[in-house]
């Protein structure tokens, strides 16, 4: 994985943003608001093309300022007839801080209320992709912060219009090739048009090689000329939308409540079915779980997951008042010295944000915990622990006229007929019915006949409460062999247990007893004196998949072909799973129901395209399981 470097903003001697990095100013010296409603509304018939729509996606090649972003929002939401949702996709090589952002925008007070809404949700400067949510969730920004060059082709959205905009040819060549012309291509919707400053006589070639018709028109202040394009293939739409919007999402936990509330946020009618009379009573029954990624050197797909999943866990939980969580850091200590020089190299070899990872050595470890340990380790500011309950709870409950909640309610047996899927109970009466039915029961999946295939596996965990008065005051989160969290409400949960092929619904004594022995490792004096048989605590069991990642998106048609490629895998219609958690539910679960919800509107994903593929569960059919690439991490798979 190359670093990210942020930009610097320069000024050139006219006060025009400039980049030292290409030579170039980052807009028209005549104005940039100007050239923005100009050259990339104007060129694209902006916004006459959006009204009326469902849904209007923009793909911008070159964030820079954000000028073009705020120009948009601006006209989108002054506009009556603007479609329902607006996507805007963008691109960016070199990411501004949010200080240099703030200062570049200051120059645009007609767009200071809008500026400042950015600002407030700018991402940290971490490779990948970002979402961010505006006008009650109705205009989604996406960010990929990578080179154009080389991340173009990860992306996986339908675009209406596209905004080729970035530093002149002759200063960055890479971003006006054929080859990036033969990418935007591939995800033009049908009446696609492109709008550009740009009249160099090698990218209009390009642009009709890629089946693009440009055309030259008046340009914007000292240039005469822009361009414009239409794309020419008469192809169908290939992400359509859904034809109804009614879900049913069998199971309350954290999978199901998170997707529950993702879907209902975009409009669809939602009916959750629980065989338990409250939400988040099996895995996701925990006092508190810990929320934080999983970093490796090589930044393989898990590592990748799991940032981009915390990142988007942290959005979901500060749009949900009443769900209890706490920012307190965690602090990952390194199991040995071997270990804790994987960890600094890991550390270096990205280069993240220190808002996002930092290393400390043993002496700073142990300030931080206010107790003497032998190692240091990774140290996550913005990680820290949530409650699983209290998230399902506030996710059901932000959308009482959209989700339906049935509690004490169990599926026996799933049918598909000519409308869509019905949720029967044993007696075979009918619970519930809808054209899409998504799977988020956990541990009790595999025991719908749809979903018998998965290859995921039950593991039983054990989590031990200590009266926190009994132990030493713990500011953060704590994880070494076994991790230990700050008191919450009385009690300081510690754990936890993991085994398979067990199905003992009751606690034991022998994994109280372990609990307690695998903190001591880290802290010797932290728990003395405390009797494993007085303790209390919990059991759940989580869903593994083979490979440790997420099973999310179009259930497979059972017996498909294995040499097919992923993507060809014919589909059971309107059947989905949410499934595959692990012990990495609060991590997962905010960033794989926008996905799913993505994938149902046809709209563009939040991850990359191998991320995508990653989490498939047509995955298990097209190559043995666990063979993804999701290579080995310096830490034990089931931390959190």
């Amino acid at each position: 994985m190359d670093k990210l470097i942020p930009a610097r903003l320069e000024f050139a001697p006219d006060g025009t943003p400039y980049s030292t990095s290409f030579d170039d100013i980052y807009h028209s010296a005549d104005g940039g608001p100007g050239q923005a409603r100009h050259v990339f509304l104007g060129g694209n018939e902006l916004p006459r093309r959006w009204q009326g729509r469902q849904r209007f996606v923009i793909l911008e090649t070159g964030f820079g300022l954000g000028l073009n972003f705020l120009a948009t929002w601006q006209a989108w939401r002054d506009d009556p007839q603007h479609s329902r949702r607006l996507h805007f996709v963008s691109i960016e090589k070199h990411p501004l801080t949010t200080a240099d952002l703030a200062l570049a925008q200051q120059a645009w007070p007609e767009f200071a209320d809008l500026a400042k809404k950015l600002q407030q949700r700018w991402p940290p400067l971490t490779p990948g992709m970002h979402r961010l949510y505006f006008e009650d969730d109705q205009l989604v920004l996406t960010l990929l912060f990578g080179d154009a060059t080389t991340q173009l082709g990860s992306i996986d959205a339908s675009v209406d219009a596209f905004y080729l905009d970035g530093f002149a040819p002759a200063k960055n060549p890479g971003l006006w090739t054929p080859g990036l012309c033969k990418g935007l291509a591939r995800m033009a919707a049908p009446g696609a048009t492109l709008a550009t400053w740009s009249i160099a006589a090698p990218l209009r070639a390009a642009l009709s090689a890629a089946q693009f018709d440009p055309e030259r028109c008046p340009g914007f202040g000292r240039k005469p000329e822009m361009l414009v394009a239409r794309f020419r293939s008469q192809r169908p739409e290939r992400r359509p939308l859904p034809a109804e919007r009614r879900a049913i999402v069998i199971g309350a936990g954290i999978a199901g409540s998170a997707t529950a509330h993702r879907l209902a946020a975009a409009g669809w009618q939602v009916t959750v079915l629980e065989q338990a009379a409250a939400p988040a009573t099996g895995a996701s029954c925990n006092l508190a779980g810990m929320l934080r990624p999983l970093p490796s050197a090589d930044d393989n797909r898990l590592s990748r997951l799991t940032r981009a999943g915390f990142l988007s866990a942290r959005g979901l939980l500060a749009r949900l008042p009443d769900a209890r969580w706490s920012p307190c850091g965690v602090l990952h200590l390194a199991r040995e010295a071997e270990h804790e020089a994987q960890q600094r190299r890991a550390v270096e070899q990205l280069g993240l944000p220190p808002q996002i990872l930092q290393f400390v050595d043993a002496g700073e470890a142990s300030q931080r915990l206010g107790q003497p340990v032998k190692t240091g380790g990774w140290w996550f500011p913005g990680g820290g622990w949530a409650q699983p309950p209290s998230v399902c709870r506030a996710a059901l409950a932000a959308f009482p006229e959209r989700i339906d909640c049935r509690f004490s309610t169990a599926v026996a047996r799933l049918e598909q007929n000519s409308d869509g899927w019905r949720a029967l109970a044993a007696d075979g009466s009918l619970l519930a019915e809808a054209p899409v039915l998504i799977m988020a029961s956990g541990a009790a999946a595999p025991g719908f006949e749809q979903f018998a295939w998965l290859p995921q596996r039950s593991a039983r965990g054990q989590v031990s409460h200590l009266p926190a008065t009994a132990t030493p005051a713990l500011e953060t989160v704590l994880f070494q062999v076994g991790y230990a969290m700050p008191e919450v409400d009385g009690v300081r949960l510690i754990g936890a247990s993991l085994s398979y092929e067990d199905d003992e619904a009751g606690e034991r004594l022998a994994d109280h007893s372990d609990n307690l022995a695998r903190l001591r490792l880290t802290l010797p004096d932290f728990a003395a004196g405390i009797d494993p048989a007085t303790l209390s605590g919990r059991v759940g069991f989580r869903p593994m998949s083979p490979d440790r990642l997420p099973i999310v998106g179009a259930m497979p048609l059972p017996g498909a072909a294995t040499n097919r490629r992923l993507r060809d895998l014919p589909a059971q219609p309107g059947l989905w799973c949410v499934q595959g958690f692990g012990a990495r539910g609060i991590v997962w679960s905010a960033l794989m129901a926008d996905l799913l919800l993505s994938r149902l509107e046809g709209e563009p994903l939040p991850l990359e395209n191998d991320l995508v593929d990653a989490v498939n569960p047509g995955r298990f059919l097209v190559r043995p399981s666990g063979a993804t690439s999701a290579t080995s991490t310096v830490e034990a798979p089931d931390a959190d």
